[in-house]
């Protein structure tokens, strides 16, 4: 049964255009988690979870308290979108490798073969990601589907 997909990505990306389009609309503000939840229609401890890596990076600032929330931590078009799949896919495969059976002839030598494919994959998924910042995206989002 194929597992479920990793959204991290996909939120990470919104919650990160999302604080850019505010700034660029001059809204100098926190947004708050469940703000981000409502966007993207996760949960707010799953925006949270997302988060974490991308404070720890300083693309995100979090501001506790009363009216406390996110902001951004750097400038929109120096973060690249292959930075955020890094901080939050990290070496995790893009083809959802499984465990086989060792005592099958076939699953003995198809996983190395699908680890050599998730790595060629993986290595082309970064190459198109490197050239795209998150002022890209807000950019592309703007025109595309206002």
């Amino acid at each position: 049964m194929p597992s479920p997909t990793n959204t991290q990505f996909a939120v990470a990306v919104h919650v990160l255009t999302y604080l850019a389009g505010t700034a660029a609309a001059g809204e100098h503000r926190s947004v708050s988690s469940d703000e981000f939840a409502a966007s993207t229609n996760v949960t707010p401890v799953h925006v949270r979870r997302v988060l974490g890596p991308l404070r720890e990076a300083g693309l995100v600032i979090s501001k506790p308290g009363q009216g406390g929330g996110w902001v951004l931590g750097a400038d929109p078009a120096s973060i690249s979108v292959v930075q955020v799949w890094d901080l939050v896919r990290g070496d995790e495969p893009v083809l959802g490798l499984h465990g086989p059976n060792p005592d099958c002839p076939v699953g003995r030598g198809v996983q190395a073969v699908l680890e050599d494919l998730d790595r060629a994959v993986a290595a082309r998924v970064r190459a198109e990601l490197a050239g795209i910042s998150i002022a890209d995206l807000l950019q592309r989002t703007l025109v595309d589907h206002s």
